[in-house]
């Protein structure tokens, strides 16, 4: 949004309203600094059940956040309402994010570092993602004798993928896969694409088990792949995490 924060000091109640930034701050260990979440911040556990919820990422309670008198404000482009924004900037500052690969999500946690005074724990993290991630590009690329195109779906009804321009699309990079939709950051699906993979994400809609039968009709020469939405959307701390469950899913498509 081209704006510029300043602040006094090292903020000491903090509200974040994306949910992988959440898990971020957590990582760093600022249980007291953080007083606001949102009703989709469902890790760690227990600041789910504990934290107050200032709504959704989506539909933000002004009111909640005036009574929990932040003196920081977290969000991102992409999760948050530019009008709920604006709002809130008349309340406390606020940083946002706008993540769409994984350098953009390597400078947002060490940006969070820097701004909640825990710049050696970002730096150690993000050292430990760079290093994994690297490892996962060496191991991906000794493994070329299987397909790699794929069609990601997020939503059913209508049926959405994830488009180029997304953070999902930079994870299928890093994995070696290649992105069937072009056309636009979340394409509907025409029927019509032959990918050799079609991954079913576990969120924003919880595909399961029971939906791959209907998807199985429509590509027929696909293998049907239930994923962690999670693993693939999520740019906070659980990226230190998300390699090795790509090498596994890897290793999974080379034997089928």
């Amino acid at each position: 949004m081209n704006n510029v924060i300043r602040l006094e000091e090292t903020p000491r109640r903090i509200i974040s309203l994306v949910p992988s930034q959440t898990q971020l701050l957590h990582f760093f260990g600022l249980e007291d600094e953080v007083v606001g979440i949102t009703k989709f911040c469902i890790h760690p556990d227990d600041w789910f059940r504990e934290k107050d919820r200032v709504g959704g990422t989506k539909s933000v309670n002004l009111d909640k956040v005036k009574a929990l008198k932040p003196d920081l404000i977290i969000g991102n482009k992409e999760e948050n309402q530019q009008e709920d924004i604006l709002a809130l900037q008349e309340i406390a500052p606020v940083w946002m994010s706008d993540i769409y690969t994984l350098d953009d999500a390597l400078k947002m946690i060490q940006s969070v570092g820097e701004i909640t005074g825990k710049n050696e724990k970002a730096e150690s993290l993000v050292e430990r993602i760079q290093e994994a991630f690297d490892n996962l590009r060496r191991f991906a690329g000794k493994l070329s004798s299987y397909g790699n195109s794929v069609i990601y779906f997020i939503w059913k009804g209508p049926d959405m993928t994830s488009g180029t321009e997304t953070f999902i699309d930079d994870m299928l990079t890093q994995c070696g896969l290649i992105n069937v939709k072009t056309e636009g950051r979340y394409p509907l699906a025409s029927g019509n694409e032959q990918p050799d993979y079609v991954f079913l994400s576990s969120e924003p809609y919880p595909f399961k088990e029971n939906h791959i039968e209907a998807f199985q009709q429509v590509y027929p020469d696909a293998k049907i792949v239930l994923v962690d939405g999670e693993m693939f959307s999520w740019y906070g701390s659980k990226l230190a995490d998300a390699p090795s469950y790509f090498k596994s899913l890897l290793e999974q498509l080379s034997i089928d």
